[in-house]
């Protein structure tokens, strides 16, 4: 019998069979797939048979066509919520008005890397049935955790802000409420939004898919109202170029703003036991519907990104207004260039991306608080708390523009402490199992990694010293 059969076959023993149409069981310690004592993630995002069953059903190969898939999606969608986050409007609006067109081969091969890096978030959550919080404790000293845990925790608070400083503006563009009152109502809304996981994860996430097709929407009007070049689009895609220092500063910026640490811990848990395979050749039946669920979220979110860039470089950088980098300079500049309509249109979608990023940042908190430490609270406990960073910024009068920007510059420390675990742990096979990542994908997930770590270091010098 050969290794890799031997490793397979000892990840078998003890996989506990459900009873068909409930709930699988999680995997036991010592089965070789590093099962858990822990929580049950539906303890973070409620579970629902009627998925199981469905799963269940695709998984027997009793499923043809969509149905086969639907059971599957879902988790990447709530991950991709990240890449279009307030924090995205303004770095890519700026990109478009100041270059044009040059700079959408950088959106779209940033894009291309969080595929890669939500893909290997969710396949550890498949392969060992623990989220990345749960597995660096089990697999690094106590130290080690409780300083990742607080770091995963300023990352999460600096998300917090990021995305309630979006929605309130979203807020004061649209109906002209102050900044402090829009903040309470934005924190409202998240409330309400988080109340859906005592429904089931599968009302959550039809929710924020159903805020992010807002968000699709929106921008595909823009850049209908736009009127591209598309030539230029094409070329700008294609062909990568920069014009001096500030193009490559900026883009610098897209690309070390790209993967944001918080959602690589909340996929994982997303998919550690949202269905559960009860065999190696199941798990990796699992992956390859995950990877379908990653490809179609994240080329939303790409889609999204290179609207924005676009639109601001048809409208913007044709019309000379190369000065926008804010948010409601962007919001002006469409009430100047093409309507109110328009202006109007694109407040509703950075309300949208506040709102359901918003509750997002704090689900990662509770992941990363019960993962690395055991410990927990309420939720709408954690909402509250996390809500109060974000009004103090809206209560003292700090512009907004300048709030997101520092919320970013903070998580880009924090995106070495998820990415270098993630690589780490997605490599061991007697973590992993059969979905171990073979040697070439390591090479490429440590280049990617390497790449956008250095690229964060880069902005931060920028920003502190130069």
């Amino acid at each position: 019998m050969s290794e890799q059969d031997l490793a397979e076959e000892q990840e078998d023993v003890g996989a506990v069979e459900p009873v068909p149409g409930e709930l699988s069981a999680p995997p036991e310690p010592g089965d070789g797939l590093g099962g858990s004592e822990n929580v049950l993630p539906e303890d973070v995002l409620p579970g629902e048979a009627a998925v199981n069953r469905a799963a269940r059903r695709s998984l027997d190969g009793d499923s043809r066509g969509l149905s086969r898939i639907w059971p599957f999606l879902g988790p990447a969608f709530i991950a991709a919520v990240a890449y279009i986050d307030p924090g995205n409007f303004a770095t890519n609006i700026a990109g478009g008005a100041k270059f044009g067109y040059l700079l959408l081969w950088v959106v779209l091969g940033a894009n291309l890397i969080a595929m890669v890096v939500q893909t290997q978030s969710a396949k550890l959550g498949i392969a060992t049935g623990r989220n990345l919080a749960e597995a660096c404790r089990d697999s690094f000293s106590r130290r080690t955790s409780i300083g990742l845990w607080i770091q995963a925790e300023i990352v999460a608070a600096a998300c917090d802000i990021a995305e309630v400083v979006g929605a309130a503006l979203g807020l004061n563009l649209l109906f002209g409420i102050p900044l402090f009152p829009a903040g309470l109502l934005a924190g409202v809304g998240a409330f309400a939004i988080l109340g859906l996981q005592q429904k089931g994860f599968r009302r959550l996430e039809a929710v924020i898919v159903g805020m992010v097709g807002v968000v699709v929407a929106a921008f595909g009007f823009e850049v209908f109202e736009s009127n591209p070049d598309g030539a230029q689009v094409v070329h700008g895609m294609f062909v990568p170029g920069f014009q001096g220092t500030e193009s490559i500063l900026l883009a610098t910026g897209i690309i070390g703003a790209t993967v944001m640490p918080h959602v690589i811990y909340l996929h994982s848990a997303l998919t550690q036991r949202r269905i559960v395979g009860r065999n190696s050749e199941e798990r990796r039946k699992i992956l390859r519907f995950e990877k379908i669920d990653v490809v179609i979220a994240m080329a939303l979110a790409g889609a999204v990104n290179l609207s924005m860039m676009i639109m601001a470089a048809a409208l913007f950088h044709g019309s000379g207004l190369v000065g926008i980098a804010t948010i409601d300079g962007a919001f002006d500049g469409l009430k100047q260039v093409v309507s109110p309509s328009a202006a109007t249109i694109f407040g509703v979608a950075l309300l949208a991306s506040g709102y359901a990023s918003s509750s997002v940042g704090t689900m990662s908190g509770q992941v990363v608080m019960q993962g690395f430490i055991r410990r927990r609270i309420p939720i709408f406990v954690r909402r509250a708390i996390t809500l109060a960073p974000a009004l103090i910024v809206l209560a003292v009068g700090l512009d907004p523009t300048d709030a997101l920007v520092g919320s970013q510059v903070v998580l880009s420390f924090g995106i070495p402490f998820a990415l270098v675990p993630l690589v780490m742990l997605t490599r061991r096979r007697d973590l992993m199992g059969s979905l171990a990542s073979p040697g070439w994908l390591t090479v490429v997930t440590s280049v990617l990694s390497g790449l956008i770590i250095a690229l964060n270091v880069f902005l931060l010098e920028q920003v502190f010293i130069g």
